[in-house]
């Protein structure tokens, strides 16, 4: 359907239509870029130069390649020099109106078998079609900024969209080099549906007091490998935009209280703190401002702390011992998943809080956040039940050569809830026919840069540890958000 000999046509020459322009002029189609405002065009020219520069610099492409880049492409005033393009890509405002207005103007001078194509990430590809001539050759394609960088790109059908259109439009972004992912028409697609609980579960962290904003963005990048912690993105990303993200989807699927838009961060929006645009968001980005580190305590000096014992099936916490090159032994009385340190039961939070298991087991009770990789995790950041548990915690920091954080004691902690969270809502997402799993993992890897997919961290630790994880911080919060999905308890029982 597509080949190279295909032109391409670009709507918008902001930052995302000129990304868009130079990754399929560096494919090898010709393009023409089209805006209403001359200077837009000499800025978008002047940026596509710009990035076949540094791709030149970085080495990935020769000088007759860079050169071949700017060569491929135009620039327009005038919607009727889109007649002879098999592919128009728009990238203009987040405007209903303006861009139903534009794609009539399109139908009347492309061809019958032209395909149009949305970049939004917010409105719905099915009623930008409707008043369309040819619905069936309209989908959204939704890339990330920066366009020549980021991998993924959603390739969204609408109601009427062909199926051939669409299988099409996948391959093509494939042969760009993207990693494209089909999804269907639904508020937030994939990524920005997903991705909800990351920023969510910050918030909820924050406002209850779990640990300071530095300590817990500092958790999700220590403890998780994720390249930037919640609450620090949403600076960058800007709380207003954040914000109305959240609220749209949360209002598109009729108040699922999954997508809770955060009241804290409203309230900064209301301040005028967006982010790093604003000079202030949840951190002071002012000049002379100070950001505050994270309340990390260095190792105990005294790890003086006798035997541990370790329970049955307690794999994490054995991995966390024999990193540390500490001895142990297996006691048949220790809870299985745990281990016992002088009089306190020590080990990975499960979704109860350090307060509920203690009670549970007539014992004290600290408890450690998820850590991906506890060689290379520098912090043992953990909640206790009282302060014998707490001693207890921080020796077995120190026993592990590792910091410590300590955390307000609540169901799930802050890492490991937000995973599951995440996960729950990619389940979500996947009972709802918007896409299959792997695409879930690969659309958040290459869409916002995961460390890891939520489907495939949730395999490898456990559908069933999963669901019991959400029941438990259910349970306890009286939250029926946590209520795991129907796909993850399914899941549950086809594991058994």
């Amino acid at each position: 359907m597509f080949t190279t000999e295909t032109r391409i046509g670009v709507c918008g020459a902001g930052a995302m239509g000129a990304g868009i322009a130079q990754v399929a002029s560096r494919a090898g189609h010709k393009v023409i870029v089209l805006d209403r405002d001359d200077d837009a065009l000499t800025s978008a020219r002047a940026a596509v130069e710009k990035g076949a520069g540094a791709l030149l610099k970085r080495g990935k492409i020769n000088e007759e390649e860079a050169q071949a880049i700017a060569g491929r492409m135009q620039w327009s005033l005038h919607v009727a020099d889109m007649a002879q393009c098999g592919l128009v890509i728009e990238a203009i405002v987040e405007n209903m109106d303006v861009k139903t207005s534009l794609f009539k103007a399109l139908e009347q001078v492309t061809g019958d078998n032209t395909v149009l194509a949305t970049n939004t990430s917010s409105l719905s590809v099915t009623s930008l079609a409707s008043g369309l001539e040819r619905p069936a050759h309209f989908l959204g394609l939704h890339f990330f900024n920066p366009a020549p960088i980021m991998k993924l790109v959603e390739v969204i059908s609408g109601a009427e969209t062909d199926a051939g259109i669409a299988s099409g439009a996948l391959k093509l972004m494939q042969d760009w080099g993207k990693v494209a992912v089909a999804a269907r028409d639904v508020p937030g697609f994939i990524v920005n549906r997903v991705a909800r609980p990351y920023y969510g579960e910050g918030w909820r962290a924050f406002e209850d007091g779990a640990a300071d904003a530095a300590t817990i963005d500092f958790l999700y990048r220590d403890l998780a490998g994720f390249r930037m912690g919640p609450l620090e993105l949403g600076d960058l990303i800007g709380h207003d935009i954040n914000t109305a993200a959240a609220k749209s989807i949360f209002e598109a699927y009729e108040g699922r209280t999954r997508f809770t838009p955060s009241l804290a961060q409203r309230k900064l929006v209301a301040a005028g703190h967006l982010g790093r645009k604003s000079g202030r968001g949840v951190y002071d980005y002012s000049e002379g401002g100070e950001r505050s580190a994270p309340l990390v305590s260095k190792p105990a000096t005294n790890s003086n702390i006798g035997k541990i014992f370790l329970g049955a099936k307690a794999p994490a916490m054995k991995t966390v011992l024999e990193n540390a090159g500490f001895a142990y032994e297996v006691q048949q009385d220790v809870p299985a998943g745990f281990a016992k340190l002088e009089n306190t039961i020590v080990g990975f939070t499960d979704g109860r809080s350090s307060g509920a298991l203690a009670r549970e087991l007539n014992n004290p009770v600290a408890l450690i956040d998820w850590m991906r990789d506890p060689a290379s995790t520098s912090a043992l950041a953990f909640s206790a039940s009282c302060d014998e548990a707490r001693q207890s915690g921080m020796q077995l920091a120190a026993v592990c050569g590792m910091n410590t954080i300590e955390l307000k004691d609540r169901p799930g902690l802050v890492v490991f809830r937000t995973l599951c969270q995440l996960a729950n809502c990619a389940a979500d997402a996947i009972g709802d026919q918007v896409t299959d799993a792997d695409s879930v993992d690969r659309a958040m890897m290459n869409g916002v840069n995961y460390p890891f997919g939520p489907m495939a961290w949730a395999r490898e630790f456990g559908f069933n540890a999963v669901v019991h994880a959400l029941d438990a911080i259910a349970d306890e919060t009286n939250d029926m958000m946590y209520r795991p999905s129907e796909v993850l308890r399914n899941l549950t029982r086809s594991a058994l």
